[in-house]
């Protein structure tokens, strides 16, 4: 299902679900909760975060990316949160597994993809400290906006590398033994939200081509920056994964 952007003005005076959302560049928490509301069919507004206009604040609780509001509802702004709201508004079709022991699973593999410490967090550390050098990875000034707002420091940056090399291969080797046993999903026969993270958290190591993901060029650059051990853990497979996430479930072209 499709989505507006609309004002400021006219999300604080509305009812019904709005987000507040990153725009210009694919911010994966955004698009995977923009793909969770696009497969659960769930109408709601965008709109687009303005760093310099205090009312975002004020309205949604913070200057960023993504906040989900519901009617007078507190604001979410947590993966986990927005999910389990999705989930309300539409239980059907769940992105749960009804499994109890795959649902931990599955929210556990989500956190390492999502969460503090998790691939998308320092795959950003990862982009900020070459930005920071000049070796491509964020514009500076961007660079040092996000390295105070994420508490970046020069010394986080081999353990960001290690980190992101070794979520990479955790997710890369749960979708192959899915794959030799016939399953293109992360877990069981059918899409999880896991799935939807995975593909979508792909867009910063490989964002997806100019036809169908229009941003500006220094942003895509920020994004290709790859170091060689990171390269080399980014299996075929997630690639894979994610084409056929856009295929078969979620929104395309992408709309920042």
């Amino acid at each position: 299902m499709g989505f507006q952007y609309i004002s400021l003005d006219e999300a604080i005076e509305r009812a019904g679900l709005r987000m507040v959302v990153v725009g210009d560049i694919p911010s994966p928490w955004g698009e995977a909760a923009k793909g969770i509301l696009h497969i659960k069919r769930i109408g709601w507004a965008a709109v687009r975060l303005s760093y310099d206009d205090p009312r975002i604040k004020e309205w949604a609780g913070q200057r960023s990316g993504p906040v989900a509001i519901l009617d007078r509802e507190p604001p979410r702004s947590g993966w986990a949160d927005i999910l389990m709201l999705a989930e309300r508004l539409a239980p059907e079709p769940s992105l749960l597994p009804a499994d109890p022991g795959e649902r931990a699973l599955m929210f556990g593999l989500a956190h390492e993809i999502c969460g503090e410490g998790g691939l998308g967090w320092s795959r950003r550390l990862q982009l900020i400290d070459a930005g920071l050098r000049g070796e491509g990875g964020f514009p500076q000034p961007a660079a040092g906006y996000l390295a105070r707002k994420y508490g970046y420091r020069p010394e986080t940056a081999a353990s960001a590398d290690r980190r992101v090399a070794h979520l990479l291969r955790l997710l890369s080797g749960r979708l192959q033994r899915q794959l030799d046993a016939g399953r293109p999903y992360y877990l069981g026969d059918g899409v999880t939200a896991l799935d939807v993270y995975s593909a979508t958290f792909m867009a910063m190591f490989a964002p997806l081509s100019e036809d169908v993901c229009r941003m500006e060029r220094w942003n895509r650059r920020a994004l290709e920056t790859l170091d060689e051990a990171t390269s080399a853990a980014i299996d075929p497979i997630l690639i894979a994964h994610r084409d056929m996430m856009y295929e078969k479930h979620l929104e395309l072209p992408l709309a920042l």
